[in-house]
């Protein structure tokens, strides 16, 4: 057990008597409260955990949280301190894409990642970024569309 130390969602928490081999989604969910990440399938398979940790989209069910290094964002810290939403929130939204919802937060950190590093992915860019993360309900064409208008957003505002 030991004392960590997690930079998350710009704020620095600080916690006793953790094994540093847990998982970071345990300690995210357990630990700091923050739910947004999923728990689907423990092996780093589905995508339903993913967060940021130095701007890289990592599976927190598997990464342990004394690897755990970087600036670490959640789905959680995406939007600013006034609620407004990233223009990917805001395509999800518009167009509807989740159904059951359970797998969205990582399908949107997936993207965020996606458009951070490449604000004019092709179809195949955004089938490459968006593979690993399992839609159950398969609203891939939604998701697919929500990137694309998040990246003409993203596009547009820096103009």
């Amino acid at each position: 057990m030991a004392t960590l130390r997690l930079r998350v969602n710009g704020e620095t928490h600080t916690l006793e008597d953790v094994d540093g081999s847990t998982p970071l989604l345990w300690v995210l969910r357990d630990e700091l409260g923050l739910v947004g990440a999923k728990y689907g399938c423990g092996i780093s398979q589905c995508g339903a955990c993913t967060v940021h940790v130095d701007g890289a989209p990592v599976r927190s069910c598997s990464l342990p949280v004394a690897a755990a290094t970087g600036a670490i964002t959640t789905i959680e810290g995406l939007a600013d301190a006034q609620g407004e939403l990233t223009p990917v929130q805001q395509a999800w939204v518009d167009l509807d894409v989740a159904q059951c919802g359970y797998c969205q937060s990582g399908q949107i950190m997936a993207a965020t990642a996606l458009l951070r590093n490449n604000p004019r992915p092709t179809d195949a860019d955004i089938d490459a970024a968006m593979g690993p993360n399992i839609c159950r309900c398969g609203t891939y064409i939604r998701i697919r569309a929500a990137v694309k208008a998040a990246a003409a957003n993203l596009r547009e505002s820096r103009t």
